[in-house]
């Protein structure tokens, strides 16, 4: 393979990976000068290849639209079959695979010609997964935040909040996750100087930007999602220990419940968020191992009127148990 044929395949590729590069900055990627790159440009669209150019700031070469799909080279009804099970994919709840087939079907949809794309929306219309699926969030939402990401540039979002206020929210996006069926993103907020989480189903419009986000430390992001989804959003909050392995404690709480983190062989902390301190006091009933109080001291309170409430159900079970039938306690159902 000849030098110039290896640059147009790794040229090929540089394009596709994300939205804009100017350049300079291709030319450093593959070693040469700015004027190789031009000529390099110039034999992709020779090829057909339908390489854009734009000027100004945020400008550069980008791959459009065109009637194949490179490198890929798939047939209309291939590129459909592929996207359609892309979109199942991400949407199935398989661990592991939602963010992987996000990720895929935001490189095949920048490029797929506006049939394509066009069917590809018709037939995912007509076609769901029950399991886990994405409440409330249109496909639009999800691809232009999935591709931003990618592509490192800023967004602008109408958002709704859970009191019902809406309001443009621009953002620097880095993360899309699903947690157990609900989506989320992770994205810095110009606005507010700081790091938000933001529900996918009240996001109303999204428009993205060409100016790429800025370098700045990031925190573990699923970390951070987490807190937020089941403390930052709550009125009252409750941090418990349990005198548990974390291993045997974690699994049984789901994530949007509740964040786990491990305290030592023995034990894990345990924080969730509530509107009622009596839910966090049944969840604990239900795991079931012994627990310290450490905020608010109020839960402590609960559990011990919850453990009354037990016991007088216990008492009556029992007495239903001694009874003939005859007198009171719980009464089973015939049949």
């Amino acid at each position: 393979m000849s030098d110039v044929t290896t640059r147009a395949l790794r040229l090929l590729a540089l394009l596709q990976s994300r939205a804009v590069w100017t350049g300079p900055e291709l030319a450093a990627e593959m070693s040469v000068t700015t004027r190789t790159v031009r000529r390099d440009v110039d034999r992709l669209r020779e090829l057909g290849y339908p390489v854009l150019t734009s000027a100004g700031h945020g400008g550069g070469y980008q791959l459009g639209a065109g009637q194949a799909l490179p490198p890929l080279l798939l047939s209309s009804n291939e590129a459909v079959a592929v996207a359609v099970g892309l979109r199942l994919a991400a949407s199935s709840g398989v661990d592991g695979l939602d963010e992987e087939a996000l990720r895929a079907l935001a490189a095949l949809d920048r490029i797929l010609p506006a049939p394509v794309r066009a069917e590809v929306g018709a037939i995912t219309e007509a076609m769901g997964v029950i399991a886990r699926p994405a409440v409330g969030v249109r496909s639009e939402v999800l691809m232009t935040l999935a591709t931003a990401v990618r592509d490192g540039v800023r967004v602008r979002v109408d958002y709704q909040r859970a009191d019902g206020e809406r309001a443009e929210r621009r953002l620097e996006p880095h993360r899309v996750l699903s947690v157990e069926g609900r989506w989320y993103l992770f994205a810095w907020d110009l606005g507010r100087e700081d790091w938000r989480t933001f529900r996918l189903d009240r996001m109303h419009t999204v428009h993205a930007s060409t100016f790429t986000i800025a370098e700045r430390p990031t925190p573990d992001i699923e970390a951070a999602v987490r807190e937020s989804i089941t403390v930052g959003g709550y009125p009252q909050s409750a941090t418990v220990r349990i005198l548990a392995p974390f291993e045997e404690v974690a699994p049984t709480v789901p994530a949007r419940a509740a964040t786990v983190t491990d305290d030592g062989p023995d034990a894990c902390i345990l924080r969730a968020g509530t509107g009622e301190m009596h839910w966090i006091a049944m969840h604990l009933a239900w795991i079931g191992a012994p627990i310290e109080v450490i905020d608010p001291p109020e839960l402590l309170d609960v559990i011990e009127q919850l453990g009354t409430w037990a016991g007088r159900v216990r008492r009556a079970a029992d007495s239903d148990h001694r009874s003939d039938g005859s007198g009171g306690g719980l009464r089973r159902p015939a049949g």
